[in-house]
């Protein structure tokens, strides 16, 4: 499958810039980490940046990541199998934080400089290599696969992210029929474009080598992104690219997260209407008159029916009465549990086994020692 090579596009909202992130953490948050290694031997590795080298590779690489070893002096060497679809040759898959993925990657570093290779020219590193993990990004939006956040690993003693048009001054080792010593040359203005299009961190340290001379370890992080292209479409429209990669990428996600939070939600409620207290009010006649008694009524807990009861927080009591059923709260169900030996009736009709209350409105009928009914109405509210 062939690959359109990508120009900086449109600048992006941020929301977009905020989808393009959520779209890295939700499928992965693999990287693309790139180890760009100046090979002249004005670098001269020494041991303190091979142990570095070595660190980068040993902890900071995550399962996952696809890294590129791309040395550079003059020219950039890339292996054979570079394409538009690799513009960086075939990464190495990190695939398992293990020894043999480790030595692979370190297999593959040049820690020793080439003293045939003379010069940096550091601004067309910048620009091959910016414009490929540009690259990178872009071909997967365009199958739809997963952006990754990308990572420059530069060893050097060359500036960088210095202005277009690099003098003697500035660096000297940049070949003098190099295009970027001009700073209208389409290299050099390709570079800048690449530059602002691209969001750069960088973070540098300064090692000396075994010349006491001063080279950097610098990391440059560039967060997930793509170039944006929009074009005008018949009927007063437009076509983009951003907006509708992200509703693919993150439609389910989205339906997922609605889920989790929906369900959230309703536990939430649910445990809250669980803790609440019902409010439970109780009519009786006592010696002719009603009596009203109101009462609350936690989950878990009983109300004893027809004498106290110190395993309840409420009893109903009448004269001359014994205890003949509990009214049980289990979460959002009520249920009227009667005795053994007990004689209760609800809303008529006599229970003997553990019954569910179905109403917030219900009537008991009871007897007392001397086979007189109680009634008893009882309203519910929750």
């Amino acid at each position: 499958m062939a690959s359109t090579k990508i120009s900086p596009g449109q600048p992006l909202t941020h929301a977009q810039k905020f989808g393009l992130h959520l779209v890295s953490l939700v499928r992965g948050r693999q990287r693309d980490v790139v180890l760009a290694i100046d090979i002249t031997e004005s670098v001269g590795l020494n041991d303190q940046g091979r142990i570095r080298l070595r660190q980068i590779v040993q902890d900071s690489l995550k399962p996952g990541d696809y890294v590129y070893i791309v040395p550079f002096a003059q020219d950039i060497t890339l292996s054979e199998d570079i394409s538009g679809l690799n513009p960086l040759g075939t990464p190495i898959n990190f695939n398992a934080k293990n020894q043999k993925n480790i030595d692979k990657i370190l297999a593959r570093i040049p820690f020793v400089s080439d003293p045939k290779r003379k010069g940096s020219d550091i601004q067309k590193a910048e620009l091959t290599i910016y414009q490929a993990i540009a690259q990178i990004n872009q071909n997967r939006i365009s199958k739809n696969q997963p952006i990754r956040p990308q990572s420059v690993v530069w060893v050097s003693d060359a500036p960088l992210l210095t202005q277009p048009g690099i003098t003697s001054q500035i660096w000297i080792e940049t070949p003098a029929d190099s295009p970027f010593r001009n700073q209208t040359s389409l290299e050099s203005q390709e570079r800048q474009s690449w530059i602002k299009a691209l969001p750069l961190k960088e973070r540098s340290l300064t090692i000396k080598n075994q010349n006491n001379k001063d080279y950097k370890l610098s990391v440059v992080d560039i967060n997930p992104t793509v170039q944006e292209i929009c074009t005008p479409a018949p009927g007063g429209r437009e076509t983009c690219l951003v907006n509708p990669y992200l509703l693919k990428q993150l439609s389910l996600p989205s339906l997922i997260l609605l889920f989790i939070l929906t369900a959230g939600i309703c536990g939430i409620f649910k445990i809250s209407r669980i803790q609440k207290k019902w409010e439970v009010r109780i009519k009786l006649e006592i010696d002719g008159d009603d009596e009203e008694q109101i009462c609350r009524l936690p989950n878990n807990k009983k109300i004893a029916v027809g004498e106290d009861d110190s395993s309840c927080i409420h009893s109903i009591n009448f004269r001359d009465g014994e205890l003949q059923a509990y009214l049980e709260r289990k979460g959002e169900k009520l249920y009227l549990v009667p005795k053994k030996d007990g004689e209760i009736e609800i809303n008529s009709k006599k229970v003997t086994l553990r019954t569910l209350i179905s109403s917030s409105n219900f009537t008991l009928n009871c007897p007392d020692s001397r086979h007189r009914e109680h009634e008893i109405s009882i309203k519910i509210k929750k």
